[in-house]
């Protein structure tokens, strides 16, 4: 059987039909290898990899036996881990961005009032255009590893952690050690994470001009009539809301 001459587009083979008919009659390009099809071939790779990372957040909320829990670990620790030229490459902000949507977060940007949610549809432009207003991580896989990506966000105004299994202390002393949240951040909300106690909710005192506080379902907090007294003395003018369960607390 006799084979069918190939085309070429941009000095690549062209085997789809499609695609031949719409390359019939143009003269072939040189292809350069590294320059002309580098940049396309990294934002397939961004896209197939958020389009993958956002199908295995949805398969980490089915039932799995307890030999799976260090495949999902290793596994989010690749999610979370800090790219820093992927940070000088396109900015804080899209970077952060980035993170927080393959670990199964949502993003909402100043100006705007839809939440960010998918990965493959995060708007381009200008790289100072779009800062991260809000953060909802809730059912995510952010762990501390990742918390290195705040480092440059300096509009960050409200975080709600709920559900977040790796959430720990050390990600809430890392919060409030970060000046730029220090100056930015009103609003918290940390729910349900089970592996959060009293040491990183007192560490939460060094965000001096937070104005809301939500805990609720902490089953870690132990001491709550102190954490009262050390925000109502620390942070007067913060709005404290707690909805503990009281056995959870020593009396």
């Amino acid at each position: 059987m006799r084979r069918a001459p190939s085309l070429h587009v941009g000095g690549l083979p062209v085997t789809n039909g499609r695609a031949r008919r719409r390359a019939k009659g143009r003269p072939a390009q040189p292809y350069t290898p590294g320059r002309s099809l580098a940049p396309f071939r990294r934002r397939n790779q961004m896209m197939l990899f958020g389009k993958i990372s956002w199908q295995l957040c949805g398969l980490r909320k089915l039932p799995w036996s307890c030999d799976s829990r260090y495949f999902w670990g290793w596994l989010n620790a690749v999610f979370n881990k800090v790219d820093r030229e992927r940070i000088k490459e396109v900015g804080p902000e899209r970077a952060a961005s980035e993170w927080l949507l393959r670990c199964g977060a949502m993003v909402r940007y100043h100006g705007q009032e839809r939440w960010q949610k998918d990965y493959n549809n995060l708007p381009t432009g200008p790289l100072d255009k779009y800062k991260i207003q809000a953060i909802d991580a809730t059912d995510s896989c952010i762990m501390n590893i990742g918390f290195d990506h705040l480092e440059g966000l300096q509009h960050v105004e409200k975080i709600r952690l709920c559900k977040c299994h790796y959430i720990e202390d050390d990600c809430l002393e890392r919060i409030s050690q970060l000046e730029n949240l220090q100056k930015s951040l009103l609003e918290m909300e940390i729910i349900s994470c089970g592996n959060v106690t009293d040491k990183g909710i007192i560490a939460l005192q060094k965000l001096r001009n937070l104005r809301y506080l939500l805990l609720s379902d902490l089953p870690g907090i132990r001491e709550k009539e102190n954490l009262v007294k050390i925000f109502k003395a620390l942070l007067p003018y913060l709005e404290l809301k707690l909805d503990l369960k009281q056995n959870n607390n020593h009396q």
